[in-house]
């Protein structure tokens, strides 16, 4: 019996994050640093990653699917289940940003994602002439967002600044199946960013 409650607890302690976004933002790069490994040879995923990491008492399961257009139609084959969705922006990509928030928007509609938290990782925050925090929020007009508990960090998966925040964040504020309207938040940068 106790051993039936430990396992019980253990999966309370799991959790199921998607990492999605447009390729070349930085998805894999971002799971690399986190894991400590490697980051100088990075190269474009052409399907899924999946990494295991205990962070802070809790065991995250982080699915790093490739975000080329030929595959962000098979993203759905990978929502079921999932607890917090991780969405990467490339903070100097201006020209797609509005392609970005069109791709988010679509998956927020997405039923079996209903309940997920929202992360939005600004990566490349550390490159000079990024976008600001109110450019990347409008152009993903999260203030529109009233279905997903969301925050947005900003990052680099280069000097690994606010990742560990981000993942923090996750835990804290899962959502379960929790289908209420919430309001996100936009969380200062610790390292100077600007804020609205």
């Amino acid at each position: 019996m106790l051993s039936v409650l430990r396992k019980a607890r253990l999966k309370e302690k799991e959790m199921r994050i998607l990492m999605l976004g447009l390729d070349n933002a930085g998805k894999t790069t971002i799971v690399k640093r986190i894991m400590n490994e490697d980051i100088t040879s990075v190269s474009p995923t052409l399907g899924f990653i999946i990494k295991t990491i205990d962070f802070r008492g809790y065991k995250l399961n982080i699915w790093d699917v490739g975000g080329q257009k030929t595959l962000r139609s098979y993203w759905r084959n990978y929502f079921e289940k999932t607890d917090a969705l991780i969405w990467v922006v490339d903070a100097t990509d201006r020209i797609r940003l509005g392609d970005c928030g069109e791709e988010l928007s679509g998956l927020l509609l997405e039923e079996r994602l209903m309940g997920a938290s929202l992360l939005v990782f600004s990566n490349k925050t550390d490159v000079d002439g990024c976008m600001s925090d109110d450019e990347i929020r409008q152009g993903l007009k999260l203030d529109a967002i009233n279905t997903h508990k969301w925050m947005i960090f900003r990052c680099s998966a280069v000097t690994g600044q606010n990742l560990d925040e981000g993942l923090e964040w996750i835990p804290q504020h899962n959502t379960g199946t929790c289908r209420e309207n919430i309001m996100g938040q936009l969380l200062p940068d610790k390292f100077g960013g600007d804020m609205p």
